[in-house]
């Protein structure tokens, strides 16, 4: 199929996307942009939130990844699942508990002031390091397949996308993305069935039949007993569990979502839906990894990686599969990176400038600085994409996953420092110890091979990185000083 073609088709699911904005967003406040008003519906915001969990870089890296992992992933699967139960039942009672709008207010009240602010900085800067990473793979796919044909330079392509974001979540913010991102997880779904189906009557064979050859392949392997292997599977499943618990648990983008749902039980059940559903989801995302790969090799693609779902997709199908494709992929960048301008909107309005503290500005005026808070964020988004562009590399799921590592680990030392203990913490030293403890595990990764020998350090980093912070702000805390009747 013709750029053109796919172009009509990417303009024509945008303006859908335009209308679901229009309807959503009207009478929209503050309130709205921030937590949907606290009046979303549970099991729309579950549905949506797969979408947002999984991104373009799941629908593209975790195919491409099963060459060389095989089905690896779903080890890190079955941690996810134990994580969300930890944000189910721990975390979820806790922010309900407080009512909050930006979860971060929790270290403020828990820790102090200098450690809330800390929370809200890392947050903001891992959320816009992953969120562009995600954004990039997409905006590269279009470039390369639609956009090139046109002209178009990558930077204009990457600000096409951004202006579309803004266009649908300007005004609505969280009650606007909650029924976009159920839109657009249902195309993302819809895609990857009929892609798995497609290659399965293309290759006449059964599910059943290519699970087999997957297994002869070596493909449909799971899990991997090598204690020093990054894909060793007790290293997987709790990092799994650690990354689900830290990237949505502790991330005002998914909690925001979360905590606009009107009572705890509503949300804990979005919750528990969603780690089910991810579950087969993801086992499809690999089962199609295995096809595209066995499918490659009978058709001679050299396509690896990343590459090699866009090249079968666009190049080795018919062109209906194509559009499905491109919306596919669309719709699984959307809900990624849509969510990602909202949240870091929200938290910068509320944990960095104080706004719902300040009483001396008018409704009119915060509504003004948000505005002009979401405009340039977009704009960060267009730099780092294009310092994405730079690097060039060949699987971002790895990068973003690095970027957890190195991130989020803080997050899950100030989080479980306030939630696991009682004592009280040196305020003024807890930036410090957050900056020291991702130093310290970028030394132990650099030269873990002079270190640790065949050991590898593969996504428990994370892990290391929040004990590390957890055990700095112990040597600076002390017991809480007994309450007298």
């Amino acid at each position: 199929m013709s750029a053109s073609m796919l172009f009509t088709f990417v303009v024509g699911y945008f303006v859908l996307l335009l209308a679901v904005a229009y309807f959503t967003s009207r009478n929209s406040n503050n309130d709205s942009f921030f937590i949907g008003n606290r009046n979303s519906n549970w099991m729309l915001v579950a549905f949506g939130m797969i979408g947002t969990s999984l991104s373009g870089v799941t629908f593209v890296s975790v195919p491409g990844a099963v060459g060389k992992e095989s089905f690896a992933y779903f080890q890190i699967m079955i941690g996810y699942f134990i994580g969300y139960m930890v944000i189910a039942f721990v975390l979820l009672p806790l922010y309900y508990k407080l009512n909050l709008t930006s979860i971060y207010n929790y270290l403020s009240t828990r820790l102090g002031f200098k450690s809330y602010k800390t929370g809200a900085s890392f947050f903001i800067l891992s959320r816009t390091l992953g969120a562009t990473a995600r954004l990039y793979l997409v905006v590269k796919i279009l470039q390369d397949t639609i956009l090139s044909s046109f002209g178009v330079p990558f930077w204009a392509t990457t600000l096409i996308i951004l202006l579309m974001i803004l266009l649908y979540t300007y005004e609505g913010g969280v009650k606007t993305i909650v029924y976009t991102d159920t839109l657009q997880t249902t195309c993302m779904l819809l895609g990857l069935v009929v892609c798995v189906i497609y290659i399965l009557n293309k290759m006449d064979m059964s599910l059943g039949q290519s699970l087999s050859v997957m297994g002869e392949e070596g493909y449909s392997k799971v899990f991997f007993t090598n204690p020093d292997s990054k894909f060793f599977f007790v290293k997987q499943i709790l990092a799994g569990a650690f990354i689900t618990i830290t990237m949505t648990g502790m991330d005002q983008e998914m909690m925001q979502k979360n905590i606009s749902v009107k009572t705890l039980k509503d949300a804990q059940k979005n919750v528990v839906t969603l780690s089910i559903i991810m579950f087969v989801v993801i086992g499809l995302f690999l089962v199609l990894g295995g096809l595209l790969h066995i499918y490659a090799a009978q058709q001679g693609i050299t396509a690896t990686g990343d590459k090699l779902f866009p090249e079968v997709a666009l190049n080795h199908m018919t062109p209906l599969i194509s559009v499905v494709f491109i919306i596919a992929l669309i719709s699984a960048l959307f809900p990624s990176a849509d969510g990602a301008i909202t949240a870091l909107t929200s938290s910068f309005c509320i944990d960095i400038l104080g706004m719902q503290r300040r009483q001396d500005w008018s409704d009119a005026e915060k509504k003004k600085i948000r505005q002009r808070t979401h405009l340039i964020f977009a704009a960060i988004f267009l730099l780092f994409v294009m310092v994405f562009e730079w690097i060039n590399n060949n699987s971002m799921i790895g990068v973003i996953l690095k970027i957890a590592a190195y991130t989020y680990g803080p997050l899950l030392g100030l989080f479980s420092f306030g939630i696991l203990t009682k004592r009280v913490v040196n305020d003024q030293l807890a930036p410090i110890i957050c900056v020291v403890a991702p130093l310290i595990c970028l030394v132990l990764d650099i030269f873990q091979k002079s270190l640790f020998g065949d050991f590898e350090i593969g996504l428990e980093l994370l892990i290391i990185n929040g004990g590390l912070t957890f055990i700095g702000l112990l040597l600076v805390s002390k017991k809480a000083a007994l309450r007298v009747n």
